[in-house]
């Protein structure tokens, strides 16, 4: 009889091979090193999911697109970059992932494009979703500890999509963010931020965030260069770009009192950031739970496309209350049935696993 490889010896068997097949892709290795690393008690709980090679079909997409993306600049001249698109798992429906234009774009980073303007059959709050999502993701975990997010201070960075979203469900839940910042530095508005005035900034003039401070008067300044991780506050919503959340900014924030921090960005905290976290028991909600919001409003839009209706905003937003509230309540869930009661990460990445492997093996 043939002995089956222990759990540990399986997830480091994986962790090679895909490294060795997705050479220089660091940012996609730490996303499959993270859900692995939790793997472990389901893998010695259900040996099955370790049988029929899902893992390594989990860990491969299904497809990868490369294209070319021709455009023109300001001076007239036509500039060729590449376009990517991955494919990774349809076990659920259809894939989702979002859209990004950036400098620093690759393989290893892209996430499928989803999501439509109005005109084309959009769905109404489907910009402010994953912003929005976030900020209740946080409240639901500071409800859990039995605490309110209303009346806190929030350290919001970036200044995009996802952070004027999540600034504007902050100040209707009662909290108070008092932080904005792209590329150049950060902003500090001790009388909480103008989102009239930043979105004129950013979505209009489409400026620097300085400019912003230059125009909000005396509760207001900018710090070139700087983190939002020095100001301190009772919850933090990094909302910027991958790993702008290190070790440094992680003891800070802690330093400073936060309470909760919960990832608006996609992998916005190092591994160590994260852990830091965890053993200093601040709440801690990992993006792909806390920042679903906006593929659970794509799921939402389809459903309002296949029946050929429009719902109104509010009812849009109540069901994204409810999914999100049922996405923490999973989380929480699956955490305390395997041994890690707060821990939402293992929750988030085991729950999540659990859906995919039972859809693959179905």
């Amino acid at each position: 009889m043939v002995s089956r490889p222990d759990t540990k010896t399986v997830l480091a068997s994986l962790r090679t091979g895909i490294e060795r097949r997705n050479p220089a892709q660091p940012e996609f290795h730490q996303a499959v090193h993270e859900v692995l690393e939790t793997l472990a008690p389901v893998l010695a709980a259900r040996p099955e999911y370790a049988e029929p090679g899902l893992l390594e079909r989990l860990c491969e997409p299904e497809r990868q697109i490369i294209f070319r993306v021709p455009w023109q600049d300001d001076r007239g001249r036509v500039h060729v970059n590449r376009g990517f698109r991955v494919e990774f798992n349809s076990a659920l429906g259809p894939y989702k992932g979002g859209l990004r234009f950036h400098p620093s774009v690759d393989l290893g980073i892209v996430k499928s494009l989803t999501g439509k303007g109005r005109q084309w059959g959009g769905s109404a709050i489907r910009p402010e979703a994953t912003g929005y999502g976030n900020v209740l993701f946080a409240a639901a975990m500071l409800r859990e500890r039995g605490e309110d997010l209303a009346g806190r201070t929030a350290v919001v960075s970036g200044s995009g999509n996802v952070a004027i979203h999540t600034i504007e469900k902050l100040t209707a839940l009662g909290a108070n963010p008092l932080t904005c910042s792209d590329s150049s530095g950060y902003v500090i508005d001790e009388k909480g931020v103008d989102l009239e005035l930043l979105k004129q900034v950013k979505e209009v003039e489409r400026t620097r965030i300085s400019v912003y401070a230059e125009r909000r008067g005396a509760s207001a300044r900018f710090v070139p260069g700087g983190r939002v991780r020095e100001v301190p506050a009772g919850v933090a919503l990094p909302s910027a770009t991958q790993n702008e959340l290190d070790e440094d900014d992680a003891a800070a924030l802690i330093r400073n009192g936060v309470k909760a921090v919960s990832e608006g960005a996609n992998m916005p905290a190092t591994p160590r950031a994260v852990e830091l976290f965890r053993e200093a028991g601040v709440a801690f909600g990992p993006g792909k739970a806390a920042n679903a919001g906006g593929v659970a409003v794509s799921a939402l839009e389809m459903a309002q496309n296949a029946a050929r209706t429009v719902w109104a905003p509010q009812r849009v937003e109540d069901e994204l209350a409810r999914v999100m509230n049922d996405v923490h309540t999973t989380c929480r869930e699956t955490a305390e049935r395997y041994g890690a009661p707060g821990d939402h990460v293992t929750g988030a990445d085991i729950a999540g696993f659990e859906r995919v492997a039972g859809a693959m093996l179905a």
